[in-house]
């Protein structure tokens, strides 16, 4: 069953009289039908592309948060071979919000990173909703490392409300451990490709996204705070997220045109959870692109190339 979303009712209420006349049909045989499903499923194909004709950033964020939309997990497994999952940071724990590891993309070998938000509740509780903690970030480190030693490609899908706030993620040092994480991509010798495949909140998203690459999905958002978190700061009513995503400029189209986004990878009408294979395709096609750009230059040419970079962006969207 698919989870509408709030502006989607109207969508829903055709798709499911549509599939109430089929589910009829099937109990009584002698029920033709067809002809009023047909038309009710033209009508709906044409009321979701008018919906998706012009989103506002709030429903981009919606879609970006949709409970079925692809995740990591299932990058990872639809896009590479002898995948190797490598857990712990080696001084605490591990941190099952972060997935991490060796793998091939078709036959290159490299280190893929990403957020796993999980798909029902107990892998959502086990993911802690794909929010990592300091751990996470300190694996993460760890990987970037052995991807730098041995000369391999980094790849990260980020997918996060944001870093786990809890009380212990700060004894233990989450803000130092962001910091180390978006030290390490500044640093590592050997290509960063990101692609931001839902939400990117934050210096949470930021550990992971500093590359030389850096695309998102038509409809992910990435920004430095959630417009919830940013309507009860400046307004001091979380129900102004509306007005907050507007000013928050997090839509991927905002970022491309602001130059902190460099391609925007389409996905089906609808979104992404509307045909995941789909958008699984379009995001390793973008990745193979991406990968064949940088894999002949030279480490102390990415390193100063992405340097310069992020020094460059805020002169960018000012000449903007």
């Amino acid at each position: 069953m698919t989870n509408y979303l709030d502006f989607e009712k109207p969508l829903a209420e055709i798709e499911g009289k549509a599939e109430e006349l089929r589910a009829m049909a099937r109990a009584n045989e002698e029920m033709d039908i067809e002809d009023e499903a047909r038309a009710l499923d033209a009508k709906a194909a044409t009321l979701l592309r008018d919906l998706y004709k012009k989103l506002t950033p709030w429903r981009k964020c919606q879609i970006a948060r949709h409970p079925e939309r692809p995740h990591c997990k299932d990058y990872i497994e639809a896009l590479f071979s002898e995948y190797t999952p490598l857990a712990g940071d080696r001084n605490f724990a591990d941190d099952d919000a972060v997935m991490g590891g060796l793998a091939r993309l078709d036959d290159r070998p490299v280190v893929v990173i990403g957020h796993e938000k999980g798909h029902d509740t107990q892998s959502r509780l086990k993911r802690n909703f794909g929010m990592a903690r300091p751990e996470g970030y300190r694996k993460a480190v760890r990987l970037m490392d052995l991807a730098d030693r041995f000369r391999l490609p980094v790849i990260t899908l980020v997918d996060t409300p944001g870093a786990f706030p809890g009380k212990g993620a700060e004894e233990r040092g989450q803000s130092e451990a962001i910091a180390r994480s978006t030290e390490k991509c500044l640093q590592i010798g050997v290509p960063l490709l990101s692609v931001i495949i839902g939400e990117g909140g934050s210096g949470g998203a930021v550990a992971f996204a500093t590359a030389d690459r850096l695309a998102m999905l038509e409809h992910s958002v990435y920004s430095v705070i959630s417009p919830e978190g940013c309507a009860s700061i400046l307004w001091k009513d979380a129900e102004k997220m509306r007005e907050a995503a507007e000013a928050l400029r997090l839509t991927a189209q905002d970022l491309h045109k602001l130059g902190v986004a460099d391609r925007i990878i389409p996905e089906p009408l609808g979104g992404a959870h509307r045909d995941a294979p789909e958008t699984i395709q379009a995001v390793g096609d973008t990745l193979r692109q991406m990968l064949d750009e940088l894999q002949e230059t030279a480490p102390e040419q990415l390193i100063a190339a992405r340097r310069r970079k992020f020094l460059d962006m805020g002169a960018h969207g000012l000449a903007a």
